[in-house]
């Protein structure tokens, strides 16, 4: 007659088996920078945008966020978005087509960085912004509102920074954190 052992998988060995796979952060879950569509944020220019006698388009001007009484939403505090701009019936129409986002959460940062479709519309609910003058100039820091024409979803890219942080924040011999090589003695030790 043979021996056969019988295992019961009880409650308490699950969670002694578990907690390890539990604790460890979970890497599968991907953050998403998402606005939805008609969503307002406020940005400004980053420089002087001027058009010349007989020009009618510039490419890749540079917008940031700024904070707009009128935004439904907000970006990151730390973006560049890259539009275009279009001088039509003394107007300044901007259409944002690129954008660079870094999000932060004290020692964590998150990358986003994709397409973007959004336009631009001055205080007087009108598709781009009001010349003033003749040549059609702004200066940096003007602040307007820029409306999404479809839903902003773009997944965070991965930071080779932040694993490298997260390498020095270690705590144990075997981390990048430890100041002594684990092969020598520590010279104040002896």
């Amino acid at each position: 007659m043979s021996f056969r052992p019988t295992f019961r998988l009880t409650t308490t060995w699950f969670t002694a088996l578990a907690a390890p796979f539990l604790a460890m952060p979970l890497y599968a879950a991907e953050e998403t920078l998402t606005l939805p569509n008609n969503a307002t944020v406020g940005v400004e220019f980053v420089e002087t945008i001027a058009f010349d006698e007989g020009e009618t388009r510039q490419d890749s001007i540079l917008l940031r966020p700024s904070d707009h009484d009128n935004a439904s939403h907000t970006l990151p505090e730390y973006c560049v978005l890259i539009a275009d701009a279009q001088l039509s019936d003394n107007r300044m129409r901007i259409t944002a087509h690129d954008v660079t986002c870094i999000e932060t959460d004290n020692e964590d940062s998150a990358i986003f960085s994709g397409a973007i479709n959004a336009s631009v519309y001055d205080s007087d609910g009108q598709y781009g912004l009001a010349c003033d003058n003749d040549r059609c100039a702004t200066s940096p820091g003007r602040s307007f509102l820029l409306t999404l024409s479809e839903v902003l979803e773009i997944e965070a890219q991965d930071n080779p920074s932040a694993e490298i942080n997260e390498q020095r924040r270690q705590a144990s011999g075997d981390g990048v954190a430890n100041p002594i090589p684990s092969e020598r003695p520590d010279p104040e030790s002896q």
